[in-house]
This record gives C-alpha cells, sequence and structure tokens, in this order.
C-alpha cells in the first residue's frame, strides 16, 4: 500500500482548503504530504500572450507550491512536505497520481452559506477514474469545522472530533468501504455514525401507503439487515462506538443531513470499467454536491 497522502493545489482557495486538510490528515496517519500542481499547456499563440507570459506561469507552476508547502511546514513541524509540478491534462494527470497514494485530496467550492460543494469537472472526472480513495474538501473547510465546539460554544480544534458518517448499502456492502470508515473513526478518536437509507420495492409502493404493519415490518427486515453487516466490525474494531441508523427514504438526503455534524463522510464508489466511460453513482453524485463536510469517495469492485 502506498504511502503517501497527494493534494492537488491550483492556487484557488478551495484547493488551499484541500492541501490544509490533506495536511492534517498525513499528521493522523504519519505519512507524507505531496502537493502537486498540474500545468495544463495552453496553444503557443494564447502562450505568448502578455498575460500568459513567462511570469505567469512560474508564478503557477512554483511560487504557489512553494508558499503552500512552506505554510503548512510552518503549522504541521512533524509532516515531511514535498511538491512536484507536472503537465498535462489535470484530470488524468491526477487520476494516474491516486494510483499511487494512500489517498487523493482535491478541493471544491463551498456553496454559499448552506454547506455543499460546487464539483468541477476535473474533481468530477478524477473521482470517476480513480480506484483509489479521493478527498474531495469545500473552500473555507478549517481545522475547527471537524471538532465540536468548546465549552463556551466556541470553535476549537483542540475538543474531541465529530462522528465520521458512512453512507452504507446494507444490501450489498463492501468491506473496503466499511473499513476505511472505521479506521478514520479510530484515527480521530471519535465514534461512527451508519446511515443506511432505503426505499421499498416499486410493487410495495402503493401498499405502503395504506398498511402501517408491512411499513413496520420493512423497516425491521432493514434495521436487522444492517446489525448482521456491522456486527463482525463492531468486533473487530471494538472501541469505535457504532451509531446505526436504518430509515426509509432518499439516503443521500439523510447524508447530506449527518454531514451538518460530522468530521468525515464516507461513501462507495462502484467500480465499472466501461468502455463508454466511468461513473460515480446517483447517490455519491448527489452527496458530493450537497455535503457540508470533508466527502471521502472510496471505489471497490
Amino acid at each position: 500500500m502506498s504511502r503517501t497522502v497527494i493534494a492537488g493545489l491550483d492556487g484557488s482557495l478551495e484547493s488551499r482548503a484541500a492541501a490544509d486538510w490533506a495536511a492534517r490528515e498525513a499528521e493522523l496517519r504519519g505519512l507524507p504530504l505531496k502537493l502537486v500542481h498540474v500545468w495544463e499547456p495552453v496553444p503557443e499563440p494564447v502562450a505568448q500572450a502578455s498575460l500568459l507570459g513567462a511570469e505567469t506561469q512560474r508564478h503557477w507552476s512554483e511560487r504557489i507550491p512553494r508558499e503552500s508547502a512552506e505554510s503548512i511546514r510552518q503549522r504541521h513541524p512533524g509532516v515531511e512536505v514535498t511538491t512536484e509540478q507536472l503537465s498535462g491534462r489535470p484530470s488524468d494527470v491526477l487520476s494516474g497520481l491516486a494510483e499511487d497514494a494512500a489517498l487523493l485530496v482535491l478541493g471544491s467550492r463551498g456553496l454559499s452559506g448552506i454547506g455543499g460543494f460546487v464539483v468541477g469537472s476535473v474533481g468530477l472526472a478524477v473521482v470517476a477514474h480513480s480506484e483509489r480513495p479521493v478527498v474531495l474538501v469545500r473552500a473555507g473547510e478549517r481545522a475547527t469545522d471537524e471538532h465540536t465546539a468548546d465549552p463556551a460554544g466556541l470553535p476549537s480544534a483542540t475538543t474531541p472530533y465529530r462522528p465520521v458518517v458512512l453512507g452504507l448499502d446494507a444490501d450489498s456492502p463492501d468491506a473496503s468501504v466499511i473499513e476505511f470508515a472505521f479506521d478514520a473513526a479510530v484515527r480521530r478518536s471519535t465514534s461512527l455514525r451508519v446511515i443506511h437509507g432505503w426505499n421499498p420495492p416499486a410493487y410495495y409502493a402503493y401498499a405502503l401507503s395504506i398498511d402501517f404493519e408491512l411499513h413496520t415490518e420493512l423497516s425491521r427486515q432493514q434495521a436487522a439487515t444492517l446489525t448482521e453487516v456491522l456486527d463482525p466490525w463492531r468486533k473487530k474494531f471494538p472501541d469505535v462506538e457504532v451509531r446505526a441508523e436504518s430509515g426509509s427514504g432518499r439516503p443521500a438526503d439523510q447524508l447530506a443531513d449527518a454531514s451538518r455534524e460530522a468530521s468525515l463522510v464516507v461513501v462507495g464508489r462502484r467500480i465499472r470499467r466501461s468502455p463508454i466511460g466511468a461513473h460515480i453513482g446517483p447517490v455519491t453524485q448527489s452527496v458530493l454536491h450537497h455535503a457540508a463536510a470533508p466527502v471521502a469517495v472510496v471505489p471497490h469492485d
């Protein structure tokens, strides 16, 4: 397994927040951090324009990663920080780098005031094609956002972490997604909140509206399935407090609500090696756009 956390850096506020988050994660994992800036070559006539001259290219390819690395070293002296400048199509280069990383961290623009992401084309492409975990971090994300408030109700980075939230499909669970979430909770010494949203089969939809007992029975079955899935993981990670929630309704909506009190949201993405391209999946894509906390997307077969 790779022993590096990689953060994509382009100088934007969201990428700086991602680099800061990656530094904190590298510190939690005891791993080095690599800051990567990808310069996408422009056509020669454009490159010769005054606004995109040699000084501008030098600023983007050298100054921003160097200054970011210096700032992170000051705030995280125990983290080994390196930088790398590469050229090419950012989504392709970053997807390739992710294959050799413990995880790749990218930034996303926050939606004003209400939390959530505006996920750019690069971030979506990397998430869709990477076969390693990718974390998306909002612009403005701070260390204090991951922690509970202090006794006076003020933000603090010294209080306990908020819970890690795991979105789990109990009918087709994947071990790598579950283990990633438990491991994140262990590293943060916090609890794990497991959200299992489900919808009844289409042929039950009408009956449920008039049969409360049928809905109760389906709820009991789903809760029992979730308990069965989590039991071996509770035994494997006995120090992690697990709060399992199974409820009918859109899973993405439930995860978005839970993200407001989370330090990290973990979701899965099924790997589809299709000739017509990779896909993210509707629940994961919705979570990426609406979560109010960093989101880790863990690919699985």
